[in-house]
Protein backbone atom coordinates (compact mmCIF):
# COMPACT_ATOMS: atom_id res chain seq x y z
CA UNK A 1 0.00 0.00 0.00
CA UNK A 2 1.15 3.46 -0.77
CA UNK A 3 0.18 6.72 0.72
CA UNK A 4 1.48 10.00 0.61
CA UNK A 5 2.54 12.32 2.73
CA UNK A 6 1.09 15.60 0.90
CA UNK A 7 -2.44 13.40 0.94
CA UNK A 8 -2.34 13.38 4.50
CA UNK A 9 -4.51 15.77 6.60
CA UNK A 10 -2.71 17.48 10.02
CA UNK A 11 -4.73 17.04 13.10
CA UNK A 12 -3.90 19.24 16.61
CA UNK A 13 -2.52 17.79 19.20
CA UNK A 14 -1.46 19.64 21.89
CA UNK A 15 -1.00 23.47 21.00
CA UNK A 16 1.70 23.95 18.72
CA UNK A 17 1.45 20.50 17.96
CA UNK A 18 0.09 18.58 14.99
CA UNK A 19 -0.10 15.07 14.11
CA UNK A 20 -0.45 12.81 10.31
CA UNK A 21 -1.29 9.53 10.47
CA UNK A 22 0.91 8.00 7.60
CA UNK A 23 0.25 4.24 7.42
CA UNK A 24 -1.72 1.77 9.57
CA UNK A 25 -2.86 -2.06 9.74
CA UNK A 26 -4.26 -3.85 12.74
CA UNK A 27 -0.65 -4.19 14.07
CA UNK A 28 1.63 -1.42 13.12
CA UNK A 29 0.66 2.39 12.45
CA UNK A 30 3.27 5.18 11.36
CA UNK A 31 2.48 8.71 12.48
CA UNK A 32 4.37 11.97 11.83
CA UNK A 33 4.22 14.56 14.55
CA UNK A 34 5.14 17.88 13.98
CA UNK A 35 6.07 20.33 16.97
CA UNK A 36 6.57 24.04 17.16
CA UNK A 37 9.46 25.20 19.62
CA UNK A 38 8.37 24.58 23.13
CA UNK A 39 5.76 22.77 22.25
CA UNK A 40 5.06 19.57 24.58
CA UNK A 41 3.51 16.06 23.84
CA UNK A 42 2.00 15.80 27.60
CA UNK A 43 2.74 12.86 29.86
CA UNK A 44 0.92 9.73 29.39
CA UNK A 45 0.86 6.17 28.73
CA UNK A 46 -0.51 3.86 26.83
CA UNK A 47 -0.72 -0.20 26.18
CA UNK A 48 0.73 0.17 22.76
CA UNK A 49 4.83 -0.22 22.30
CA UNK A 50 5.90 2.71 20.61
CA UNK A 51 9.50 3.24 19.00
CA UNK A 52 10.09 6.67 17.63
CA UNK A 53 12.64 8.25 15.05
CA UNK A 54 13.76 12.38 15.22
CA UNK A 55 13.57 13.17 11.86
CA UNK A 56 14.16 16.88 12.84
CA UNK A 57 14.91 18.70 15.68
CA UNK A 58 16.50 18.71 19.01
CA UNK A 59 13.78 17.39 21.68
CA UNK A 60 13.89 16.54 25.67
CA UNK A 61 12.06 13.29 26.03
CA UNK A 62 11.29 11.88 29.70
CA UNK A 63 10.40 7.88 29.98
CA UNK A 64 9.91 6.21 33.30
CA UNK A 65 11.47 8.83 35.25
CA UNK A 66 14.31 9.09 33.18
CA UNK A 67 15.03 12.28 31.01
CA UNK A 68 17.55 12.49 28.03
CA UNK A 69 18.06 15.36 24.80
CA UNK A 70 17.87 13.53 21.75
CA UNK A 71 18.65 14.91 18.04
CA UNK A 72 17.92 14.69 14.59
CA UNK A 73 18.87 10.95 13.92
CA UNK A 74 18.49 9.49 17.09
CA UNK A 75 15.43 7.17 18.35
CA UNK A 76 13.57 6.28 21.45
CA UNK A 77 11.68 3.19 22.51
CA UNK A 78 8.66 3.63 25.17
CA UNK A 79 7.21 0.25 26.59
CA UNK A 80 3.77 -0.64 27.13
CA UNK A 81 2.42 1.56 30.15
CA UNK A 82 5.32 3.82 30.87
CA UNK A 83 4.54 7.67 31.23
CA UNK A 84 6.61 9.39 28.76
CA UNK A 85 6.34 13.05 27.79
CA UNK A 86 8.19 15.38 24.93
CA UNK A 87 9.41 19.51 24.81
CA UNK A 88 10.51 20.40 21.75
CA UNK A 89 13.52 22.17 21.85
CA UNK A 90 13.34 23.80 18.40
CA UNK A 91 10.79 23.12 15.66
CA UNK A 92 11.05 19.76 15.03
CA UNK A 93 9.17 16.53 13.44
CA UNK A 94 8.88 13.04 15.12
CA UNK A 95 8.01 10.15 13.16
CA UNK A 96 6.32 7.53 15.76
CA UNK A 97 5.75 3.84 14.98
CA UNK A 98 3.24 2.05 17.40
CA UNK A 99 1.98 -1.60 17.84
CA UNK A 100 -0.63 -2.39 17.78
CA UNK A 101 -1.87 0.09 15.88
CA UNK A 102 -3.85 3.52 17.57
CA UNK A 103 -7.41 2.67 17.43
CA UNK A 104 -7.82 6.50 19.28
CA UNK A 105 -5.72 8.40 16.65
CA UNK A 106 -8.33 7.04 14.07
CA UNK A 107 -11.44 9.18 16.15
Amino acid sequence: MFKYNKDVIPTDCEPGVTRKILCYSDDLMMCEISFKKGSKGNFHKHEHLQITYIAKGSFEFTIGGETKIVNQGDSVYMPSNVEHGVTALEDGILVDVFNPMRKDFLK
